[in-house]
Formats: structure tokens, sequence, C-alpha cells
């Protein structure tokens, strides 16, 4: 069945990218008076540009982990996981552009330890810097999106490709590749985590960091996962997906919402019961000054999902999941922000007309180039091995 983007929806994104990009307007006229405006501005585009690109990458990690795994009940709906794969090729080229502005722009005093007059002064940077210099930062990240873009192309192609040839040979190799690329995300998922976010806090680190990012990545990409499903079978697009299927993407919301949870809490606990100065900083400022966002963030994503999605009914319940995951994702963003923002533009960081613009128009871009994605192929996979297994898939 294929997929059209209607003429409502078009006119919504447009819509909401134009207030978007008003606000942002009014946000940058706003900040101007006091200073700090590009500071600003460019913490804002690695939150947004980050935050959006994270979600593609967490849908193809899920679609890596589905053929390592060989899982039949999600086939049915693995079209849609590739259309979120699709912003990989569009968010990852604006990461890389908004990287090129920091390094040229000596860290937009975001990243301090790209500032040499900073690093000059720090002899702690100074320990860091074999690791932490634009060139090797570069590199790292060139490498880090050459890989998910080939890996995306990769999977995306066989995939096509199987709607034409049917069998097992593609399905097979999709099983060998997905294995492989599992291996290159476990360690690229925690790099990318520190280069990109962690070294704002030139100072600190921690070494369950890159868990903690990954499993808001992953947790953030099953709630678009399950608006874009109730979307289109609101549509009557996918007439074979039952709540069995829901049920399962709700449970999976419901599990990496907890695996997030006890990463913050793990991290915080240890961090804070040690109580040494150099490590505690870390929270002190975002306790200090980010008190109600800091811990309000952290219930929205814990006690939330934890009250609503407990029951069975609940995970079928297209209303409760869309209420639940529609804050759910803003409480993810809004944990981006927790970790980019008071270290990237200070203790006068806060959430803005600036900060909501950007968000929207990020949004209202994800979801042009994801719908676009969808129309690219049929919205189910015609030849898939595991087909009919996902069709009567019943839980």
């Amino acid at each position: 069945m294929e997929f059209s983007i209607s003429n409502k929806a078009k006119k919504v994104m447009i819509l909401t990218a134009i207030v978007g990009i008003v606000l942002a307007a009014i946000g940058m006229f706003y900040h101007a008076k006091g200073g700090h405006l590009f500071q600003r501005i460019m913490a804002n585009l690695l939150l947004d540009g980050f935050f959006f690109f994270a979600i593609g990458l967490g849908a193809l990690f899920f679609l890596a982990l589905a053929y390592a795994t060989e899982a039949g009940w999600y086939v049915y709906i693995k079209r849609v996981l590739e259309g979120m794969t699709g912003y990989i090729p569009v968010g990852g080229a604006i990461l890389l552009v908004i990287f090129l502005v920091f390094i040229f722009t000596d860290g937009a005093h975001v990243y301090l330890w790209m500032d040499p007059e900073v690093v000059k002064e720090d002899p702690i940077i100074q320990g860091k810097a074999a690791y932490l210099n634009k060139v090797f930062f570069m590199i790292r990240t060139v490498i880090y999106l050459a890989v998910f873009y080939l890996f995306y192309r990769g999977f995306r192609k066989r995939s096509l490709q199987e709607d034409i040839e049917g069998g097992t040979a593609l399905h097979f190799k999709n099983f060998k590749k997905g294995a492989t690329f599992l291996v290159f995300f476990a360690v690229f998922s925690s790099m990318f985590s520190w280069d990109w976010i962690m070294s704002i806090d030139v100072h600190w680190f921690s070494t369950l960091f890159g868990w903690y990012v990954f499993a808001g990545v992953w947790c953030s990409s099953m709630v678009v996962l399950m608006m874009l499903l109730l979307y289109l079978r609101g549509k009557g697009l996918m007439p074979k997906l039952n709540d069995s299927h829901i049920h399962d993407v709700g449970k999976w919301i419901f599990a990496t919402s907890f695996l997030w949870s006890y990463l913050f809490f793990s991290q915080l606990m240890l961090y804070w019961y040690a109580n040494i100065p150099e490590e505690v900083i870390y929270y002190f400022d975002r306790i200090e000054d980010f008190k109600l966002l800091f811990f309000g963030m952290f219930l929205i994503n814990f006690a939330l999902p934890m009250v609503l999605l407990m029951s069975r009914e609940a995970k079928r319940h297209a209303g409760i999941l869309t209420f639940v995951g529609l804050i759910i994702l803003v409480g993810h963003w809004a944990d981006v922000f927790m970790m980019i923002a008071p270290a990237g533009i200070g203790a006068h960081a806060s959430i803005t007309a600036l900060e909501v613009g950007l968000f929207l128009f990020f949004g209202s871009l994800f979801a042009f180039v994801v719908l676009t994605s969808l129309t690219k192929a049929p919205l189910v996979p015609l030849k898939h091995p595991m087909l009919d297994e996902s069709i009567h898939h019943e839980i």
C-alpha cells in the first residue's frame, strides 16, 4: 500500500515551520539586548540538530537489532522504521555544518576546549588535548556520520531489493549486517556522546554518560515510531496493523523509559554520594540554576510512563499512547537541553521563544523528511520471509 502526504499535512508542517521561524526571530531579537546571542543560537542548533538526528539513528539501531535477533513481529512496521532512518542523511549533514561553524568560531563559547585562549590558561584541558582537538574531533565526527549513512543506505537498498527478489538470501545478509552495525554502534554511541555533548562540560566526565544518552535516544525513537504508526493506522493505510504490534511498541516505550530512569539515577546518585567537587559540579550547576526543569524533566520521563503505561490496556489505547508519547518526547528534548544548555549557554539559559521556535522548525523538517521517505516505497514489505508471521502476530 502506497502512502502520500496529504495537502492538510503539508500545510500543518509548513505552518509549524513558519511559526518556528517567527518565534526564533522574536527570541533572537530579545536575546540580542542581553548579549551572548551567537553562543545561544549555536547551543540551540546543536540541541535540535542532535535531538532529531538521534531519533533517526535510534530507528536505525532498532532496525539493526531486529535484523540481528531475527525478530518476526516487527516486519509489518519495518518500513516505518526505515522512513525514520531517512532523516539520517539530512540530520547528519546539518550536524556536520553546525560542527564546522563551531570549528571556525573557536567553539562559539560552547566548546571551550576549541578556544586556544582558554586552553592556554587551563592545564586540565591541556591534558586532554590529544583527544580534544579540532582536527581529531572532525575526523571522528566524519567517521561516525559516514558509518551511520553507509549502514542506513545498505539496509534501505536491500529492503527494496527484497521486494523484487524475495527469498532468504537478503534476509540473512541483513542479519549479518545488523550484527555488524551493533558492534559499531556500541562503540560510536558512547564516543559521539562524549565528543558532541559531554565535552561541553570539558572538566567533567562520566563512564555512564554514553549509556545514558543512548537510553534517551532509544526511548525517543520508540515514541516517534508509535506516533507514526497511530497516524498511519488512523489514515487506514496499514489495515493489518493490530493491537499486538501497538502493544509491543508500547512495551518498548515503557522499558526504555525505565532504562533511562535507572541510568539517570545511577549517575546522579554515585556522583552526589561521593561528593567530590570536580565531579559533583555537573549536578550542582544544574540543580542550583535549573532545579524545576531538572527534576521536572526526570518526573515526566519516569513517573508518567510508570503510572500511565503500566497496564496492558494502556499500551493498546491510542489516546493514552499519544498523550504520554508527546509529553515524553518533549521531556527527552528537555533532557538534551539540560545536557547542553547549562554549560553551553550558562546560568542565563532558559526555554524562551528562541528555543521553542527552533524546536518547532526542526520538528517540522524532521516530519517532512520522514513522511517523504515513507512515500518512496510500499508501506509494507512485499516479500520478507517473516511477513506472514508479523501479520498474524498476537500477544
